[in-house]
């Protein structure tokens, strides 16, 4: 008896865990983000391209000029692994870096880790 007890309590606790951790964030197409600044030298969750790949488009590749920047979700998708992948441009509708029009970035992180802020 004490095992079914237990057991039906063990799988109350699972279920419940399980409910607590489905967090769906809404981002829609037409947001405004602010590019915030980086946890150390490189953007983990916003893709942007290496060095060499915006020197050979001819762009220059300063990292530090994109701070403070705002962009636009463009479009959204979710993968096969639930993460949700946007596209952004800049709004003032120039190039980042003088070579790139869009970038991808993995949303939910980004806002998690203040890689992006939310404009208001």
């Amino acid at each position: 008896m004490k095992n079914y007890i237990l057991s039906s309590v063990l799988v109350l606790f699972i279920s419940v865990s399980l409910y607590s951790q489905d967090s769906t964030s809404h981002f829609n197409e037409g947001n405004v983000f602010q590019i915030g600044n980086a946890s150390d030298i490189n953007y983990k969750h916003i893709h942007f391209p290496r060095a060499n790949f915006i020197i050979k488009k001819g762009g220059i590749a300063n990292y530090t000029n994109i701070k403070g920047q705002k962009v636009v979700i463009t479009s959204i998708k979710e993968k096969s692994n639930g993460k949700q992948v946007a596209t952004i441009k800049l709004t003032n509708s120039r190039r980042f870096f003088n070579s790139h029009k869009y970038i991808t970035v993995d949303i939910d992180e980004a806002v998690k880790n203040k890689e992006l802020l939310i404009v208001n």
